[in-house]
């Protein structure tokens, strides 16, 4: 079997990357997916026209993949994992996008030797525009690791770590952040109703403007300091609203909190 890449969970993340392997162009028969969910597995089928099993020993025993991935969430990762040893014997790399799941944890499962890649993209890798950071133990090669960014950048922008504490702040920023900017987008839309605005013209005006600034981030060479005091005019509506927002309690020290919190939880999920 010509398999390139067995993808352990076809859900939200799976799903996703999968999308994003065949539009830069991957061909459906070097991808196998193991999805033990029939509805999912019967819409990858479908959609994709890639083979879906529903279970790892259904992967037909001439299979030598050159990268497993595991999409699952993190609380089933070790009843998965092991049933993944089958292909040690080829050396492929593995790569988690289990969020919180340190690469000693998928050591113990697989072996000291096996070479792994952790990694915590994060949602906007749905639409092709996330970005996720990897880190990869001693074990695997130049080649796996280049072969690991392809798949990754199929989905978004890529960065590389390391030292995987620092995962846990990747987590915090990029991996929960998007939840943040969509809070923003609620608050803003409250607010807006608050000072009087109908519900449904206030939530497009927050939806709009959130998502516009964000891609003039994305697109601007400025720095986002620089692109916010392009909007704020000495004396004027924003400046009054940022001193309210820049204050010593504003949203920077909430932020802050935030991601702290976040952290702190990455690491109280990484223990056995």
């Amino acid at each position: 079997m010509s398999v390139t890449v067995v993808l352990a969970g076809g859900g939200k993340m799976g799903g996703a990357m999968l999308a994003g392997w065949l539009e830069r162009g991957l061909m459906p028969s070097e991808i196998l997916v193991v999805e033990p969910h029939a509805d999912i597995a019967v819409s990858l089928a479908d959609t994709y026209r890639v083979k879906v099993v529903g279970h790892p020993e259904d992967v037909p025993a001439d299979a030598q993949p050159a990268i497993v991935v595991f999409a699952v969430k993190p609380q089933v990762l070790a009843d998965v994992v092991p049933a993944y040893t089958r292909f040690l014997d080829i050396h492929p790399v593995f790569l988690s996008v289990a969020a919180g799941r340190t690469i000693a944890s998928l050591e113990d499962l697989l072996g000291g030797d096996a070479a792994i890649v952790r990694a915590m993209p994060n949602t906007p890798a749905a639409i092709g525009r996330g970005i996720t950071v990897g880190c990869a133990n001693g074990h695997v090669t130049d080649v796996q690791r280049t072969a690991c960014m392809g798949l990754l950048e199929a989905v978004g922008e890529v960065a590389w770590v390391d030292d995987e504490a620092l995962m846990d702040a990747v987590t915090a920023v990029s991996g929960s952040g998007p939840a943040y900017v969509f809070l923003l987008a609620e608050c803003l839309a409250d607010a807006g109703v608050d000072a009087g605005l109908p519900a449904d013209l206030a939530l497009r005006l927050a939806t709009a403007t959130v998502a516009g600034a964000g891609e003039l981030l994305y697109r601007s060479d400025d720095l986002p300091h620089v692109l916010r005091e392009n909007v704020t005019s000495p004396g004027g509506t924003t400046a009054a609203a940022l001193a309210v927002l820049m204050d010593s309690k504003g949203l920077g020290t909430l932020l802050s909190s935030a991601v702290s919190a976040a952290a702190h939880r990455s690491r109280e999920l990484a223990k056995p």
